[in-house]
């Protein structure tokens, strides 16, 4: 898939300003977005979900236009075939595990779905083996429990692509060496291109096939990753995590 992403956002909030410019594109099947809290990555995915809307830009999946503010095109978040994965997961608190799947199938009713949907919601449970927690709130889910439910409801609506906010980030390091083994089997399995932010080295070395490297809301390097050798110097990560409480501007304007 050519996944191409060209967009501007100003974000203003409490007196301070940041400005997003980022620019990649990428026919690889998995694209990294690496670099310091507060840099825009965030807010790129969050671009490419419709869930904010980019000041001016195109973004477009395979020649299918997302966004584009000079032909006035700007696709809702539902019509664009993108599954999105939160960092916190943004499982309904009060709805079960089966409900919160189901509840891509059909917005604001799951326990109103059709029985093929019912049937394909406990398809899913099945094949992310987590059919015995279906009835169960996410307040008793494990943070490996909560991240299938949620890739779950990212995937069973069959979208184009899969965009994962640093989906390992609230995990211990056992887990999350064994939650990138199951991703990866996930991705073979669903054969979905998948655009990922992350912090983690280790992640770059398991997934990247594109790297993407942002600083202060630019994107200022776009390259292949090999894993067998890395770029030739993405291997130093030289970029230091500064900027402290940037990366809520994006936050704060997840609704738009």
């Amino acid at each position: 898939m050519l996944i191409q992403v060209d967009v501007e956002k100003e974000l203003v909030s409490r007196g301070r300003s940041f400005n997003l410019k980022a620019a990649f594109s990428s026919e690889d099947r998995f694209v990294v977005l690496f670099g310091p809290s507060g840099s825009g990555k965030t807010l790129t995915l969050q671009s490419m979900a419709g869930l904010v809307t980019p000041s001016a830009g195109r973004i477009a999946l395979n020649g299918r236009v997302l966004f584009d503010s000079k032909d006035g095109i700007n696709i809702p978040s539902c019509g664009r075939r993108v599954g999105y994965l939160f960092q916190d997961y943004a499982l309904f608190p009060h709805l079960s595990v089966a409900e919160n799947v189901g509840f891509a199938m059909k917005r604001g009713f799951p326990w109103r779905l059709s029985k093929q949907d019912r049937h394909r919601v406990e398809e899913f449970l099945e094949i992310f083996e987590i059919s015995h927690l279906a009835a169960s709130l996410p307040l008793d889910l494990s943070g490996g429990q909560k991240q299938r439910v949620a890739l779950a409801r990212a995937l069973i609506r069959k979208p184009d692509i899969l965009l994962l906010d640093e989906p390992f980030s609230a995990l211990d390091t056992l887990l999350r060496a064994k939650l990138r083994t199951e991703l990866a089997d996930i991705r073979a399995r669903f054969n979905v291109p998948v655009v990922m932010i992350t912090h983690d080295p280790e992640d770059i070395s398991a997934f990247a096939e594109t790297l993407v490297t942002y600083e202060t809301g630019r994107v200022c390097r776009v390259e292949p990753f090999s894993r067998a050798g890395g770029t030739g110097g993405v291997h130093t990560f030289g970029i230091s995590a500064k900027e402290p409480g940037l990366h809520q501007l994006g936050q704060d304007h997840i609704g738009q």
